[in-house]
């Protein structure tokens, strides 16, 4: 064997370990990108304002403080002389649940009703109502948040809970529409044909067939369109005041006139980010099926 193809061989032998050592520095570069803002938030959250403002940072925190979290929790909150009252947070937190989890109920029970027809009924030109509905996604939210601002104005809708459900319902329907649409087409119809010779109707057919075998991508949207609703600000800091702010805008508050309180807005990312990371870990077995089914084709 002469030198060139023992080089070519030994060269073929290191590809497959380097390949490896590659892909696994590549994950750990992804995961510590994804991963470091909220761990620097967990421990800013519990870090002493002296030990947040020291340089470098410390990286664990010693000693540790709860006293932001029972502030927020607790009645209890003078020695912390909050921003916004303690009141007021939970009151936001109350709000972000009840606007997410509502418009998560109108978007996927309306999205899948829609989403079905399309699939399912002749409707003329079917291709360009879905085009239709996807442009309406595409457009920026500063350019309709002037036509909603004094539509919802005409309507009394300013500052409401409900204000806030019709919006989000609207701006989630056409990204709950598309990816069901996907996901029925890759359902076969032989099984809806079945049910509609026992007797059924197209209404029965949808609730007693469809939606049982569409499960995972009905639990994908429904997780998209409340960690959207959860996570949503600029709408919600507009189209409220007072008595209908979310967590979100809720956060943005705590500021003083010496400046922003980086430790509370840390803790109220905390308490904000439990619900959406108990949803995932909760439905994680139909996220990743029910995002990836819908794309293949039966």
């Amino acid at each position: 064997m002469s030198g060139a193809q023992r080089a070519r061989r030994w060269f073929t032998n290191l590809q497959k370990p380097l390949g490896k050592v590659l892909f696994g520095l590549i994950i750990a570069v992804i995961v510590f990108t994804v991963l470091a803002p909220f761990v620097w938030m967990a421990i800013s959250s519990v870090s002493t304002p002296r030990a947040l403002a020291q340089k470098p940072p410390e990286w664990i925190p010693n000693p540790a403080t709860w006293e932001r979290y029972k502030a927020l929790f607790t009645s209890d909150s003078s020695a912390l002389n909050l921003p916004v009252t303690a009141e007021t947070f939970r009151s936001a937190i109350f709000t972000s649940f009840l606007v997410a989890t509502t418009t998560t109920i109108i978007a996927v029970g309306t999205g899948a009703a829609a989403a079905f027809a399309f699939v399912r009924l002749r409707i003329p030109g079917v291709k360009y109502l879905l085009l239709a509905t996807l442009a309406v996604q595409m457009l920026p939210v500063l350019v309709l948040i002037i036509p909603l601002f004094l539509m919802m104005q005409s309507l009394g809708l300013l500052d409401t809970h409900l204000g806030l459900i019709v919006v989000y319902s609207g701006y989630l329907l056409p990204v709950v529409v598309w990816i069901l649409v996907s996901y029925f087409e890759s359902i076969p119809p032989d099984m809806e044909e079945a049910a509609m010779v026992d007797g059924c109707s197209r209404a029965e057919t949808l609730v007693r067939v469809v939606l049982p075998l569409a499960l995972p991508g009905l639990a994908a949207v429904a997780v998209f369109s409340f960690l959207s609703a959860w996570n949503e600000f600029f709408m919600a800091l507009i189209f409220t005041s007072s008595n209908a702010k979310t967590i979100t805008v809720a956060i943005t508050e705590f500021t003083t006139q010496a400046g922003a309180d980086l430790g509370l807005m840390a803790t109220g990312g905390m308490i904000g980010a439990i619900p959406p990371i108990i949803l995932a870990i909760a439905a994680h077995r139909y996220i990743v099926g029910g995002l990836t089914t819908g794309g293949v084709k039966s």
